[in-house]
C-alpha cells in the first residue's frame, strides 16, 4: 500500500515497531544497510558441504541470494536476484527460499529444481545443543577516520541438519546425526555492497597486509559435561589487530569474553587454503586457550561465486533487474585460473580439539600479502 512520503508493508501489523517509521524504512539511508542470512552445513565425513545466503538490501530495493555445494573440490551455484517492492514479505527470490519454522530453533532453506544447474536441496536447520550467541559489534571506519564503514550486529547458531539434497538427478538423504552446520544472521551497515564509489579515492586491499580469520567452533568433552563453543573473528591490518571478536559460549546461554588470538596456521601457497595449526586465545588473567584444526576434507564452499568481494561483475546489494537467475559449476576449485575468479574466501569444514574435547567448526579467511610464517609470499598474492 503506497501512501505520500510513505510505504505500508504487512509487517507492519505486528506490535514490534522500534522507531516512527514503517518497516519500509531502515534507519539508516547508507545504500549498504544489509539484512543477511548465511547457513553452511556440512557431512560430518567431509563427503559434501551446502552453502546458503540471503541478502535485502532495503536502501537498494533489492534482494539476492545464493545456493550451492562443494563436493570434494567441486562447486555449483546458483544466485538470483530481483527487486524488494515486488514482494517484500518473502524471504525468498527466485529458485531460494528461506522459511523460519520456529524462531532461534528451527529455520528451512530449500533451492527448488531450476534451469540454472541441475541442483536441488530441501534442508531443516535444528538447534539442539546450543542456543544463539552475538559477536561484539562489527563497528568500523573507513582507512581515512571519517566514514562509517561497517556498523554491524551478528548472531550466530549451531544446528543439526535434516533433508535431502539431489544433484544430476540424483537424490542423497541427510540425517540429524550425520550433519552439522552454522547459520547466521546480521543487520546493519555492511562494507562490499554496491560497486565502489568511482569519485573518492579506492580502497585497494592488495596494497595492505592483511589477514581476515572467522570461525565458529563446537566442541563436546569426552567427560560429558555440557558441549560448548569458542568463536572469534579477527581483522589484522598492516601489523595492527583493526577488529577483534572472541567469545567461549555455553550451552547454559554464558559468554565468557576472549581478548585476542594468536595462531600458529599454514595455509597452500599455491591456492591460500587452510592447511592446519593451533590457535592460542587470551582469555584473561593470563589465562591462555589453545584450539588444534584441521579440514575435514577437500570440501569448502568458496564465497567469491556467492558475490563476496565481486564476481564477474556482479555484486551483493546490485541492480539486476527483475527475476535474474545465473550459476555455474566449476571441476576443480583449486585450479588457479579458477581460484582467481572465485577469491581465496571459503567456508572451510574443520576439525576441532581442545584438550580432550572435539568437535567441528566453520573456519574462514582471507590473507593478503608476505607472510612467511603462514608459508606464503607476497608475490603469490591474491584476494
Amino acid at each position: 500500500m503506497r501512501q505520500p512520503m510513505q510505504k505500508i508493508v504487512p509487517a507492519d501489523e505486528y506490535l514490534i515497531h522500534q522507531t516512527p517509521e514503517t518497516f519500509a524504512t531502515v534507519s539508516h539511508a547508507d545504500l549498504s544497510w544489509t539484512e543477511k542470512i548465511w547457513c553452511s552445513l556440512f557431512a560430518r565425513d567431509g563427503s559434501l558441504q551446502i552453502d546458503f545466503g540471503i541478502g535485502k538490501y532495503q536502501n537498494r530495493n533489492v534482494i539476492d541470494a545464493f545456493a550451492g555445494i562443494s563436493r570434494g573440490v567441486e562447486q555449483i551455484t546458483v544466485r538470483a536476484s530481483t527487486e524488494l517492492d515486488l514482494d517484500p514479505e518473502r524471504i525468498g527470490v527466485g529458485p531460494i527460499d528461506y522459511e523460519i519454522i520456529e524462531p532461534m530453533r528451527k529455520v528451512r532453506a530449500v533451492l527448488h529444481p531450476n534451469d540454472v544447474q541441475p541442483l536441488a536441496f530441501d534442508v531443516v536447520l535444528t538447534s539442539t545443543l546450543l542456543p544463539p550467541f552475538l559477536e561484539r559489534k562489527d563497528a568500523q571506519r573507513g582507512a581515512d577516520g571519517f566514514r562509517i564503514a561497517s556498523d554491524l550486529r551478528r548472531f550466530h547458531q549451531l544446528v543439526t541438519v535434516a533433508g535431502w539434497v539431489e544433484i544430476d538427478g540424483e537424490r542423497t538423504e541427510i540425517r540429524d546425526d550425520e550433519w552439522y552446520g552454522y547459520r547466521d544472521r546480521s543487520w546493519g551497515v555492511r562494507m562490499d555492497v554496491g560497486e565502489p564509489p568511482s569519485d573518492i579515492k579506492p580502497l585497494n586491499r592488495m596494497d595492505q597486509d592483511f589477514i581476515l580469520t572467522w570461525s565458529p567452533m563446537f566442541f563436546r568433552p569426552t567427560d560429558g559435561s555440557a558441549p560448548y563453543e569458542i568463536h572469534h573473528y579477527l581483522q589484522w591490518v598492516n601489523g595492527e589487530v583493526h577488529y577483534f571478536s572472541g567469545f567461549v559460549n555455553h550451552a547454559d546461554g554464558r559468554q565468557e569474553p576472549l581478548h585476542g588470538m594468536v595462531d600458529d596456521l599454514k595455509y597452500d601457497p599455491a591456492t591460500r587454503r587452510l592447511l592446519g595449526g593451533t590457535m592460542t586465545f587470551d582469555a584473561g588473567w593470563g589465562k591462555e586457550r589453545t584450539v588444534e584444526i584441521a579440514p575435514v576434507s577437500d570440501i569448502g564452499f568458496h564465497l567469491g561465486t556467492a558475490n563476496y568481494f565481486g564476481f564477474k561483475g556482479d555484486r551483493h546489494g546490485k541492480y539486476n533487474g527483475v527475476d535474474h537467475v545465473s550459476g555455474e559449476r566449476y571441476s576443480d576449485m583449486t585450479d588457479r585460473a579458477t581460484i582467481l575468479e572465485a577469491h581465496q574466501l571459503r567456508d572451510c569444514v574443520i576439525r576441532t580439539q581442545e584438550g580432550e574435547a572435539t568437535g567441528f567448526g566453520i573456519f574462514e579467511s582471507i590473507v593478503i600479502g608476505d607472510h612467511p610464517r603462514y608459508g606464503l609470499s607476497g608475490s603469490d598474492s591474491f584476494l
